[in-house]
């Protein structure tokens, strides 16, 4: 908390603008996953013996395979992994290259066109710095993850809007970019599936997106975090699609399809030129993931029993959730993938209650019913779920189901007519 009363510090004046330069530690703003946080520790204090529902969190609620962990601990031990990783291990590079062969159909060679991360958000984190100068702009679908478009920023770069709505199928309206846009376009970052609609890519889209990115001359980068959690078909790799590695470079991370949250490690993977370019930034950011690590994920990424477990419990879950809320009210269908489900915000309650956002709902749900929902207001009202929440076994999971329709029923949600 600052302290009015004492003044500023000589280094106030010397924050980067793209920080909030002289104001930065200043601002009043509250993110709205503090808002959230702060909503639930009041509901836990109001009503203690009220068990929390937490639909908000957005990470695995298992540990790694066994096997993975097992292999992890016979790794830390050699000493040949107690050095820096630089541009990763070589091993990690070919497991990577296999399994986008064996699930994918994709030819990578491990040498040139796939580079370790520290896990998908530091990639995102870093792939602006090879292609944005001020006054170039990202194109970003919104709602998403914000991440790219954050560090577009710090390089004095702008980015542009794709709202991602309903009646677009979840799917970027492109031919709303203004023509004196396209030319500063320099990348355009894609989510598929994405995070939080669920929404999953069809072949067809991937090439109108190729298409443009030769008509507009522009680098796509395709975030694919969520690809092993696709309920609606088989996974489908952006680099699958002819002439996608001609364009752009996919992001790829173990961590929600191999319940390897925490473990920061992921890879990158396309053009080799590309691929260069993101390892000859990153080699100026870190030295490389943990050897060991990466050891580990290459045992898993040899074992398809394990994402195409997560992926049954998430998929058993998630259709679980949506006949629950359809019970309540909620007008949602299973999503095409990831443990998200993106659902239109009630717009009123039976006690009176008006939410005039998702805010309001989402803020309205933990009061009432300790139940933990994040918000999106970006391209329409709509909360979003997710079905990792922590449940020991099947029952658990019918039992938790049970106790939020109970709970919602008693508010007596209303809802706006579907179009």
């Amino acid at each position: 908390m600052n302290d009015v009363t004492q003044p500023d510090p000589y280094f106030q004046q010397l924050f980067a603008d793209r920080i909030g330069g002289s104001q930065y530690g200043k601002g009043t703003a509250i993110y709205k996953f503090e808002r959230i946080k702060r909503a639930k520790r009041q509901a836990l204090a109001d009503y203690p013996e009220r068990r929390l529902i937490d639909f908000g969190i957005g990470e695995n609620d298992s540990m790694a395979a066994e096997s993975v962990r097992r292999r992890m601990a016979e790794e830390i031990n050699k000493p040949e992994n107690r050095g820096y990783a630089d541009n990763g291990i070589l091993a990690f590079k070919e497991a990577a290259a296999r399994f986008m062969n064996r699930h994918f159909g994709v030819e990578l060679d491990p040498l040139s066109e796939v580079n370790h991360c520290i896990g998908s958000k530091t990639a995102l984190a870093m792939l602006p710095a090879c292609f944005i100068n001020p006054g170039d702009v990202t194109l970003m679908t919104v709602p998403g993850y914000p991440v790219a478009g954050t560090h577009t920023r710090y390089y004095g770069g702008e980015v542009y809007p794709l709202p991602l709505r309903a009646e677009n199928g979840f799917y970027p309206d492109f031919n709303a970019v203004p023509d004196d846009v396209w030319p500063r376009v320099k990348m355009l970052v894609l989510n598929y599936p994405n995070s939080p609609t669920g929404r999953t890519a069809t072949e067809e889209f991937y090439q109108r997106v190729i298409e443009l990115a030769h008509r507009h001359r522009f680098v796509v980068v395709q975030d694919a975090a969520h690809i092993m959690l696709t309920f609606d078909g088989e996974p489908l790799s952006f680099l699958s699609v002819p002439g996608a590695k001609e364009v752009g470079v996919e992001v790829h991370s173990l961590s929600k399809g191999f319940d390897m949250i925490g473990w920061r490690i992921g890879w990158v993977c396309g053009h080799r030129r590309l691929v260069q370019a993101f390892a000859d930034v990153k080699d100026n950011c870190d030295s490389g993931q943990f050897a060991a690590i990466q050891q580990a994920a290459v045992t898993a990424l040899d074992d398809d029993s394990i994402p195409r477990q997560v992926r049954a419990k998430y998929r058993r879950r998630m259709s679980k959730l949506v006949e629950a809320l359809r019970r309540c009210g909620f007008q949602c269908d299973m999503p095409g993938g990831t443990y998200f489900l993106y659902t239109p915000a009630p717009i009123a309650a039976a006690d009176g209650t008006q939410f005039e956002n998702a805010e309001a709902a989402s803020q309205y749900l933990i009061a009432q019913q300790s139940i933990v929902t994040v918000p999106w207001d970006d391209a329409g009202a709509f909360l979003r779920f997710s079905v990792t929440y922590e449940a020991a076994d099947e029952a658990a999971e019918d039992a938790l189901m049970e106790e939020t329709v109970q709970r919602l029923q008693a508010l007596g949600l209303q809802f706006a007519e579907r179009s």
